[in-house]
């Protein structure tokens, strides 16, 4: 394994008095793309917001390191100045603030550099056009009237703008059809190229965004507990007879 970037030790989760993570241990290195997979309700987004710090969410026990820092006490805004960026499987609406100006704001604070209008307008046009978004979204409100599809592209057009160290992508492909998710996967792999290390963990049920990526690592996660550890190859075996044998 290349350097670590997160290494997630004997995690404990609890939401509302409840353990939904129990004892959770993940290693991911610098410029690695991992997949998170497992039967629903498992506590695979859980995890993707408790990586980012989500205060809905209490670690009882255990350690998030990041670039060998624990950051279990981080608050969001932080671990974002520091280079992570979570992609929400369900995209909410702000009213007020254009798509183009969230990114920008968002890409100044990550920096905390000011951000050059006509650059980024060049580099914003150029990203939108590899998502096959259309060029009058940048001045929409975030999110506003977007159909579910085009959410989904504003998120991984931030990822593309944003560049983040380390980027979890919560179910990055649900309900999108299946020319979204090649544009998507697409985008994905852009990021890829732009950041050799760049660091990704997709959580995801279905395996289609996956075909045209170069996956290093697979996990599964099961009764709040990663059941097994694996490479591409454990994808297809879950294709093929489920997640069965990791719930016994």
């Amino acid at each position: 394994m290349s350097e670590k970037m997160i290494e997630i030790e004997n995690l404990f989760v609890d939401v509302e008095d409840k353990n939904v993570l129990q004892g959770v241990d993940l290693v991911m290195g610098k410029g690695e793309t991992h997949v998170l997979m497992g039967p629903n309700g498992a506590g695979k987004s859980t995890l993707g917001n408790v990586l980012m710090g989500s205060p809905f969410y209490t670690v009882t026990e255990g350690r998030i390191l990041y670039k060998g820092e624990n950051i279990v006490e981080s608050p969001v805004h932080e671990r974002a100045q520091k280079g992570m960026f979570l992609s929400f499987q369900n995209p909410v609406e702000v009213g007020g603030i254009s798509l183009s100006n969230f990114i920008r704001s968002a890409v100044a604070a990550r920096t905390g550099e000011r951000v050059r209008l006509w650059d980024f307008k060049k580099q914003l046009a150029s990203a939108m056009e590899l998502l096959s978004m259309d060029p009058t979204y940048a001045d929409r409100d975030l999110n506003v009237g977007f159909s579910g599809g085009e959410k989904k592209k504003a998120e991984i057009l931030q990822l593309l703008m944003l560049k983040p160290d380390f980027a979890i992508l919560d179910e990055p492909d649900s309900g999108l059809d299946v020319d979204a998710v090649r544009t998507v996967s697409k985008g994905i792999r852009e990021y890829q190229n732009l950041h050799k290390e760049g660091t990704m963990l997709i959580i995801t049920h279905s395996t289609k965004i996956l075909e045209a990526l170069h996956v290093d690592g697979v996990h599964v996660l099961a009764d709040g507990r990663i059941r097994e550890n694996g490479d591409a190859s454990l994808i297809e075996e879950i294709n093929q007879s489920g997640y069965e044998r990791f719930l016994k």
